[in-house]
Protein backbone atom coordinates (compact mmCIF):
# COMPACT_ATOMS: atom_id res chain seq x y z
CA UNK A 1 0.00 0.00 0.00
CA UNK A 2 1.44 3.31 -1.10
CA UNK A 3 1.62 5.91 1.44
CA UNK A 4 -1.38 8.12 -0.12
CA UNK A 5 -3.24 5.20 -0.08
CA UNK A 6 -2.37 4.13 2.98
CA UNK A 7 -3.44 7.43 4.52
CA UNK A 8 -6.75 7.39 1.85
CA UNK A 9 -7.39 4.10 3.96
CA UNK A 10 -6.40 5.84 7.26
CA UNK A 11 -9.22 9.01 6.80
CA UNK A 12 -12.52 6.77 5.97
CA UNK A 13 -11.75 4.96 8.75
CA UNK A 14 -13.64 7.60 11.91
CA UNK A 15 -11.63 7.40 14.61
CA UNK A 16 -12.86 9.90 16.99
CA UNK A 17 -10.94 9.96 20.04
CA UNK A 18 -10.70 7.61 22.09
CA UNK A 19 -11.67 5.01 19.28
CA UNK A 20 -8.65 3.84 17.15
CA UNK A 21 -11.71 2.13 14.93
CA UNK A 22 -9.46 -0.24 13.10
CA UNK A 23 -6.53 1.94 11.96
CA UNK A 24 -4.25 -0.08 14.11
CA UNK A 25 -5.27 -3.38 12.24
CA UNK A 26 -3.91 -1.32 8.80
CA UNK A 27 -0.44 -0.04 10.48
CA UNK A 28 0.36 -3.34 11.99
CA UNK A 29 -0.03 -5.04 8.29
CA UNK A 30 2.16 -2.68 6.75
CA UNK A 31 4.57 -2.92 9.35
CA UNK A 32 4.79 -6.60 10.31
CA UNK A 33 6.05 -7.75 7.14
CA UNK A 34 9.27 -5.23 7.79
CA UNK A 35 10.01 -7.20 10.90
CA UNK A 36 8.44 -5.37 13.93
CA UNK A 37 7.43 -6.42 16.59
CA UNK A 38 4.14 -4.83 17.64
CA UNK A 39 2.55 -4.70 20.87
CA UNK A 40 -0.99 -3.48 21.27
CA UNK A 41 -1.30 -1.72 25.07
CA UNK A 42 -4.55 -0.97 26.24
CA UNK A 43 -4.92 1.93 28.03
CA UNK A 44 -8.21 3.30 29.73
CA UNK A 45 -10.73 3.69 26.94
CA UNK A 46 -8.11 3.90 24.61
CA UNK A 47 -5.41 2.22 23.07
CA UNK A 48 -1.59 2.52 22.59
CA UNK A 49 0.47 0.46 19.44
CA UNK A 50 4.12 0.40 20.05
CA UNK A 51 6.21 -1.41 17.05
CA UNK A 52 9.62 -1.68 17.23
CA UNK A 53 12.56 -2.50 14.91
CA UNK A 54 16.29 -3.77 15.75
CA UNK A 55 17.38 -4.83 19.33
CA UNK A 56 20.72 -2.53 19.50
CA UNK A 57 21.68 1.31 19.22
CA UNK A 58 19.84 4.04 20.19
CA UNK A 59 16.39 4.36 20.22
CA UNK A 60 14.94 6.70 17.49
CA UNK A 61 10.54 6.86 17.66
CA UNK A 62 8.43 8.53 15.68
CA UNK A 63 5.38 9.43 17.82
CA UNK A 64 2.08 10.00 16.59
CA UNK A 65 -1.74 9.38 16.78
CA UNK A 66 -5.01 7.57 14.63
CA UNK A 67 -7.41 9.57 16.32
CA UNK A 68 -8.70 12.36 15.04
CA UNK A 69 -11.73 15.54 16.27
CA UNK A 70 -14.98 14.97 15.49
CA UNK A 71 -16.28 16.78 11.68
CA UNK A 72 -18.39 19.55 12.41
CA UNK A 73 -21.50 19.73 10.35
CA UNK A 74 -20.97 17.19 7.71
CA UNK A 75 -23.24 18.74 4.94
CA UNK A 76 -20.30 22.04 5.53
CA UNK A 77 -17.42 20.09 3.83
CA UNK A 78 -16.88 20.29 0.40
CA UNK A 79 -16.00 16.38 0.25
CA UNK A 80 -17.29 14.06 2.61
CA UNK A 81 -14.96 13.98 5.86
CA UNK A 82 -14.65 10.50 5.83
CA UNK A 83 -14.62 9.63 2.25
CA UNK A 84 -10.75 10.80 1.85
CA UNK A 85 -11.50 12.28 -1.97
CA UNK A 86 -9.08 14.49 -3.81
CA UNK A 87 -9.84 17.28 -5.23
CA UNK A 88 -7.58 19.55 -7.27
CA UNK A 89 -4.43 17.63 -5.79
CA UNK A 90 -5.83 17.72 -2.55
CA UNK A 91 -6.34 15.31 0.15
CA UNK A 92 -9.35 16.20 1.95
CA UNK A 93 -10.97 14.55 5.34
CA UNK A 94 -10.60 14.80 8.81
CA UNK A 95 -7.15 13.95 9.81
CA UNK A 96 -5.91 14.55 6.85
CA UNK A 97 -2.88 16.99 8.25
CA UNK A 98 -3.38 16.07 11.94
CA UNK A 99 -2.10 13.31 11.36
CA UNK A 100 -3.22 10.64 9.26
CA UNK A 101 -1.10 11.42 6.19
CA UNK A 102 1.94 12.35 8.48
CA UNK A 103 1.69 9.21 9.94
CA UNK A 104 1.08 7.22 6.30
CA UNK A 105 4.33 8.52 4.87
CA UNK A 106 6.52 7.74 8.01
CA UNK A 107 5.53 4.64 7.23
CA UNK A 108 6.89 4.60 4.10
CA UNK A 109 9.64 6.74 4.65
CA UNK A 110 10.77 3.02 6.97
CA UNK A 111 9.62 1.08 3.81
CA UNK A 112 12.03 2.84 1.36
CA UNK A 113 14.83 2.97 4.19
CA UNK A 114 14.64 -0.70 5.62
CA UNK A 115 14.90 -1.36 1.85
CA UNK A 116 18.59 0.08 1.43
CA UNK A 117 19.62 0.00 5.07
CA UNK A 118 18.07 -3.49 6.83
CA UNK A 119 20.08 -3.40 9.47
CA UNK A 120 20.78 0.24 10.28
CA UNK A 121 22.86 1.38 13.13
CA UNK A 122 20.15 2.44 15.41
CA UNK A 123 16.82 1.07 16.59
CA UNK A 124 13.22 2.04 15.06
CA UNK A 125 10.02 2.57 17.07
CA UNK A 126 6.74 3.52 16.26
CA UNK A 127 4.22 4.58 18.94
CA UNK A 128 1.20 5.71 18.02
CA UNK A 129 -1.71 6.87 20.41
CA UNK A 130 -5.66 6.43 19.70
CA UNK A 131 -6.23 9.38 22.41
CA UNK A 132 -3.78 12.47 21.86
CA UNK A 133 -7.27 14.66 20.89
CA UNK A 134 -9.30 13.30 23.56
CA UNK A 135 -9.56 14.07 27.57
CA UNK A 136 -6.99 12.61 29.65
CA UNK A 137 -9.63 10.25 31.83
CA UNK A 138 -10.05 8.03 28.89
CA UNK A 139 -6.10 7.33 28.89
CA UNK A 140 -2.69 8.87 27.26
CA UNK A 141 0.52 7.52 26.49
CA UNK A 142 2.17 7.98 29.92
CA UNK A 143 0.91 4.89 31.01
CA UNK A 144 3.35 3.02 28.33
CA UNK A 145 6.28 6.12 28.78
CA UNK A 146 6.03 5.11 32.42
CA UNK A 147 6.11 1.53 31.89
CA UNK A 148 9.03 1.32 29.43
CA UNK A 149 10.97 3.70 32.09
CA UNK A 150 10.21 1.16 34.68
CA UNK A 151 12.12 -1.56 32.12
CA UNK A 152 14.99 0.64 31.60
CA UNK A 153 14.08 1.32 27.83
CA UNK A 154 14.50 4.76 27.12
CA UNK A 155 13.83 6.86 23.80
CA UNK A 156 16.80 8.94 22.73
CA UNK A 157 15.48 10.81 19.93
CA UNK A 158 11.26 10.94 19.52
CA UNK A 159 10.21 12.79 16.62
CA UNK A 160 6.45 13.58 16.58
CA UNK A 161 4.29 14.04 13.43
CA UNK A 162 2.52 16.96 14.79
CA UNK A 163 1.40 19.76 11.85
CA UNK A 164 4.21 22.35 12.82
CA UNK A 165 4.53 23.61 9.59
CA UNK A 166 3.44 27.06 8.27
CA UNK A 167 4.09 28.31 4.57
CA UNK A 168 5.80 25.26 3.32
CA UNK A 169 6.69 21.73 4.55
CA UNK A 170 9.32 21.47 6.99
CA UNK A 171 9.96 25.47 7.24
CA UNK A 172 9.12 25.04 10.93
CA UNK A 173 9.71 23.03 14.14
CA UNK A 174 9.59 22.62 17.51
CA UNK A 175 11.54 21.46 20.10
CA UNK A 176 9.23 22.60 22.94
CA UNK A 177 5.66 23.82 23.93
CA UNK A 178 4.36 25.76 26.52
CA UNK A 179 2.05 24.01 29.09
CA UNK A 180 -1.72 24.14 29.52
CA UNK A 181 -4.05 24.27 32.59
CA UNK A 182 -7.86 24.60 32.16
CA UNK A 183 -10.40 25.37 34.96
CA UNK A 184 -14.17 24.88 34.75
CA UNK A 185 -15.47 28.13 37.08
CA UNK A 186 -18.99 28.25 38.58
CA UNK A 187 -20.02 31.76 39.64
CA UNK A 188 -22.40 31.63 42.40
CA UNK A 189 -24.64 34.43 43.03
CA UNK A 190 -28.37 34.72 44.08
CA UNK A 191 -31.29 34.29 41.78
CA UNK A 192 -34.47 35.90 41.65
CA UNK A 193 -36.71 38.57 40.12
CA UNK A 194 -35.26 40.91 37.69
CA UNK A 195 -37.83 42.98 38.96
CA UNK A 196 -36.31 43.40 42.11
CA UNK A 197 -32.26 44.27 41.74
CA UNK A 198 -31.55 44.45 45.42
CA UNK A 199 -32.33 40.86 45.95
CA UNK A 200 -29.89 39.40 43.79
CA UNK A 201 -27.13 39.11 42.68
CA UNK A 202 -26.48 38.17 38.83
CA UNK A 203 -23.04 36.34 38.12
CA UNK A 204 -23.61 37.22 34.54
CA UNK A 205 -22.87 41.18 35.96
CA UNK A 206 -20.57 40.21 37.71
CA UNK A 207 -18.88 38.50 35.60
CA UNK A 208 -18.25 41.05 33.31
CA UNK A 209 -15.53 43.12 35.05
CA UNK A 210 -14.06 39.99 35.76
CA UNK A 211 -13.29 39.16 32.43
CA UNK A 212 -12.46 42.59 31.35
CA UNK A 213 -9.09 42.54 33.83
CA UNK A 214 -8.43 39.02 32.63
CA UNK A 215 -8.22 40.48 29.09
CA UNK A 216 -6.13 42.82 30.08
CA UNK A 217 -3.53 41.20 32.47
CA UNK A 218 -0.06 40.53 31.69
CA UNK A 219 0.58 36.98 33.19
CA UNK A 220 4.94 37.27 32.15
CA UNK A 221 6.23 38.09 29.61
CA UNK A 222 7.59 34.92 27.94
CA UNK A 223 11.35 34.18 27.15
CA UNK A 224 13.44 33.91 24.49
CA UNK A 225 12.00 30.05 23.88
CA UNK A 226 8.50 30.68 24.53
CA UNK A 227 5.90 32.93 23.90
CA UNK A 228 3.84 34.94 26.73
CA UNK A 229 1.51 33.12 29.08
CA UNK A 230 -2.11 33.38 27.44
CA UNK A 231 -5.52 33.22 28.70
CA UNK A 232 -8.67 32.11 27.08
CA UNK A 233 -12.32 31.73 27.44
CA UNK A 234 -13.69 28.51 25.22
CA UNK A 235 -17.31 28.64 26.54
CA UNK A 236 -19.89 30.74 28.99
CA UNK A 237 -23.35 29.49 29.91
CA UNK A 238 -25.91 30.67 32.21
CA UNK A 239 -29.75 31.42 32.42
CA UNK A 240 -33.11 29.84 33.14
CA UNK A 241 -34.37 30.60 29.87
CA UNK A 242 -36.68 32.77 31.03
CA UNK A 243 -36.92 36.63 30.87
CA UNK A 244 -37.89 37.67 34.03
CA UNK A 245 -35.50 35.66 35.82
CA UNK A 246 -31.60 36.38 37.48
CA UNK A 247 -29.69 33.37 37.22
CA UNK A 248 -27.95 32.11 40.21
CA UNK A 249 -24.70 31.07 38.63
CA UNK A 250 -22.78 30.89 35.78
CA UNK A 251 -20.26 28.09 34.36
CA UNK A 252 -17.05 29.47 32.23
CA UNK A 253 -14.85 26.90 31.06
CA UNK A 254 -11.22 28.89 30.76
CA UNK A 255 -7.61 27.95 29.99
CA UNK A 256 -3.81 29.15 30.16
CA UNK A 257 -1.49 28.47 27.43
CA UNK A 258 1.51 29.14 30.21
CA UNK A 259 5.03 29.67 29.38
CA UNK A 260 8.20 28.42 31.82
CA UNK A 261 8.12 31.89 33.53
CA UNK A 262 4.53 31.24 35.39
CA UNK A 263 3.57 28.07 37.24
CA UNK A 264 0.27 26.69 37.40
CA UNK A 265 0.41 27.42 41.35
CA UNK A 266 1.10 31.71 40.23
CA UNK A 267 -1.92 31.22 37.63
CA UNK A 268 -4.02 30.19 40.10
CA UNK A 269 -3.20 32.30 42.73
CA UNK A 270 -3.59 35.60 40.40
CA UNK A 271 -7.16 34.25 38.77
CA UNK A 272 -8.48 33.57 42.93
CA UNK A 273 -7.43 36.95 43.34
CA UNK A 274 -9.33 38.85 40.64
CA UNK A 275 -12.26 36.45 41.51
CA UNK A 276 -12.55 37.42 45.38
CA UNK A 277 -13.60 40.90 43.63
CA UNK A 278 -16.93 40.20 43.05
CA UNK A 279 -19.63 39.81 45.15
CA UNK A 280 -20.49 36.03 44.00
CA UNK A 281 -18.90 33.36 45.69
CA UNK A 282 -17.12 30.41 43.03
CA UNK A 283 -15.98 27.16 42.91
CA UNK A 284 -13.13 25.79 40.18
CA UNK A 285 -12.30 22.39 39.36
CA UNK A 286 -8.44 22.85 38.10
CA UNK A 287 -6.99 20.09 35.26
CA UNK A 288 -3.36 20.65 34.47
CA UNK A 289 -3.08 19.17 31.02
CA UNK A 290 0.58 19.67 30.42
CA UNK A 291 3.53 21.63 32.28
CA UNK A 292 5.95 23.05 29.71
CA UNK A 293 8.88 21.44 28.31
CA UNK A 294 11.65 22.20 26.34
CA UNK A 295 14.41 20.11 24.42
CA UNK A 296 17.57 21.61 25.04
CA UNK A 297 20.23 18.76 23.57
CA UNK A 298 20.85 19.40 19.82
CA UNK A 299 21.95 16.22 18.23
CA UNK A 300 18.41 15.29 17.42
CA UNK A 301 18.25 19.15 16.22
CA UNK A 302 21.28 19.27 14.02
CA UNK A 303 20.01 15.24 12.25
CA UNK A 304 16.76 17.11 11.55
CA UNK A 305 18.24 20.19 10.11
CA UNK A 306 20.71 18.43 8.13
CA UNK A 307 18.02 16.53 6.46
CA UNK A 308 15.59 19.74 5.68
CA UNK A 309 18.83 21.69 3.98
CA UNK A 310 19.33 18.53 1.98
CA UNK A 311 15.41 18.17 0.95
CA UNK A 312 14.17 22.10 1.14
CA UNK A 313 17.41 23.50 0.77
CA UNK A 314 16.94 25.32 4.11
CA UNK A 315 16.82 24.94 7.87
CA UNK A 316 13.63 25.12 9.69
CA UNK A 317 13.13 27.94 12.10
CA UNK A 318 12.02 27.03 15.71
CA UNK A 319 9.17 27.94 16.46
CA UNK A 320 7.60 26.83 20.57
CA UNK A 321 3.98 27.97 19.89
CA UNK A 322 0.94 26.38 19.53
CA UNK A 323 -1.41 23.89 21.41
CA UNK A 324 0.32 20.71 23.42
CA UNK A 325 1.58 17.73 22.06
CA UNK A 326 1.91 14.24 23.16
CA UNK A 327 5.53 15.16 23.53
CA UNK A 328 4.97 16.49 26.88
CA UNK A 329 5.01 12.44 27.79
CA UNK A 330 8.09 11.59 26.58
CA UNK A 331 10.74 15.05 26.78
CA UNK A 332 10.79 14.42 30.98
CA UNK A 333 12.61 11.49 31.19
CA UNK A 334 15.69 13.37 29.06
CA UNK A 335 14.61 12.34 25.27
CA UNK A 336 15.25 14.42 22.80
CA UNK A 337 11.97 15.48 21.33
CA UNK A 338 11.10 17.62 17.98
CA UNK A 339 7.89 17.87 15.96
CA UNK A 340 7.73 18.01 12.47
CA UNK A 341 5.00 17.49 10.20
CA UNK A 342 2.41 18.90 7.59
CA UNK A 343 1.34 22.86 7.07
CA UNK A 344 -1.19 23.38 9.63
CA UNK A 345 -3.49 25.96 8.37
CA UNK A 346 -6.78 23.69 8.00
CA UNK A 347 -6.30 21.12 11.27
CA UNK A 348 -9.06 21.12 13.54
CA UNK A 349 -11.38 22.88 10.64
CA UNK A 350 -13.75 22.18 7.89
CA UNK A 351 -12.19 21.10 4.80
CA UNK A 352 -9.27 19.51 6.49
CA UNK A 353 -6.58 18.97 3.72
CA UNK A 354 -3.07 18.01 2.24
CA UNK A 355 -2.08 18.55 -0.82
CA UNK A 356 -0.28 15.40 -2.68
CA UNK A 357 2.46 17.48 -3.37
CA UNK A 358 3.21 17.63 0.69
CA UNK A 359 2.77 14.58 1.14
CA UNK A 360 5.85 13.46 -1.18
CA UNK A 361 7.76 16.35 0.29
CA UNK A 362 7.23 15.33 4.06
CA UNK A 363 8.20 11.86 2.92
CA UNK A 364 10.92 12.80 1.87
CA UNK A 365 12.07 14.65 4.36
CA UNK A 366 11.04 12.17 7.46
CA UNK A 367 12.89 9.32 4.78
CA UNK A 368 16.01 11.80 4.76
CA UNK A 369 16.17 12.12 8.41
CA UNK A 370 16.23 8.39 8.81
CA UNK A 371 19.69 8.32 6.61
CA UNK A 372 21.23 10.96 8.66
CA UNK A 373 20.05 9.37 11.83
CA UNK A 374 22.16 6.30 10.24
CA UNK A 375 24.93 8.25 8.94
CA UNK A 376 25.16 9.79 12.51
CA UNK A 377 25.56 6.48 14.25
CA UNK A 378 27.96 5.41 11.76
CA UNK A 379 31.13 8.09 12.13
Amino acid sequence: MSALELAQSLIKIKSISPKDGGCFELIEAELSPLGFQIERIPELNCETLLAKYGDSGKVFCYLGHTDVVPSGPEQEWTSHPFEANIIDGELIGRGAADMKGSVAVFIQSIKNFLADNPKPNFQIWVMLTSNEEGEPTDGKINTLIDSLSRQNQFIDYCLVGEASSSDMVGDVLRVGRRGSLSGKLKLIGKQGHVAYPHKVISPILEVGPIITELNQIIWDGGNEYFDPTSFQISNIESGTGATNVVPGHLNMLFNFRFSPESTQESLKERFIKILEKSKCTFKIDWTLNAQPYLTQKTEMLSIVQKALCKINGQEARIDNGGGTSDGRWVAPSGSEVIELGPRNQTIHQIDEKISLKDLVQLQEIYQQILVETNNHFSS
